[in-house]
């Protein structure tokens, strides 16, 4: 069915919208601040998307559109606004633990092991394992940002509570996408370890995503509120 990808971003967002209507739940705040992030942190991926489309990755014509804008389907331009706007609703709901967890001096570490993936990330990526090299040097952007610009994300412990939470729902929504598939994969791009039909580059992809969505959105909340 072509309008199953388009089908699989409404699912994704259509809880939100519905619990709006629930006067019992805490509506949405900052929804549009949410939706500018989205929007911000997408130009970069939307970019490497289509970069490596059709090299890396490729869509299945049989569940997406014919319609292509810039190769790619419009399935996955939602995607890169209904997914990580539904985690950044996670985010705000999730308690500020750095309040009764132990404040680990170990995570300052983990900014660090971050930053070196950036140059692990170039060398794996001249090997020509080029989807998992790219996805290192992510991680290592995020490291870099999240300490030059002083949000310290990867400080708090909410972070990895936040992290465990993407990586259930990537093993639902990413393992619906590759099962079908809807999206396949370059083999030779990658290092070719799997989490059931999910490549393991798949869980950085998603992990940096949102990652970038929650400290550009912290970031934009602090200059609203003059921080």
């Amino acid at each position: 069915m072509k309008f199953e990808y388009l089908m699989f971003n409404l699912i994704v967002i259509v809880g939100p919208v519905v619990s709006q209507f629930n006067r019992q739940i805490k509506p949405i705040s900052h929804w549009r601040l949410k939706l500018v992030t989205s929007g911000i942190v997408m130009i970069p991926y939307i970019i490497w998307d289509m970069l490596v489309t059709d090299l890396h990755w490729w869509f299945n014509k049989t569940y997406t559109l014919d319609f292509r804008l810039f190769s790619l389907p419009i399935g996955e331009w939602l995607f890169f606004i209904t997914v990580p706007f539904g985690c950044l609703l996670v985010w705000e709901t999730l308690p500020h633990t750095d309040s009764w967890l132990v404040q680990l001096k170990s995570l300052r570490y983990v900014r660090a092991v971050l930053c070196a993936a950036l140059l692990i990330g170039i060398w794996v990526f001249s090997t020509g394992k080029q989807y998992t090299g790219l996805v290192l040097c992510c991680f290592g952007l995020v490291g870099l940002v999240d300490a030059f610009l002083g949000i310290d994300l990867l400080l708090r412990p909410k972070t990895y509570l936040y992290l465990a939470i993407v990586f259930g729902l990537i093993l639902v929504f990413n393992g619906y996408l590759t099962a079908r598939p809807i999206v396949l994969y370059g083999e030779a791009y990658q290092s070719g370890y799997r989490i059931l039909t999910i490549p393991v580059e798949d869980f950085g992809y998603g992990f940096t995503l949102m990652l970038f969505n929650a400290m550009l959105y912290e970031k934009l909340k602090a200059v609203r509120h003059g921080q």
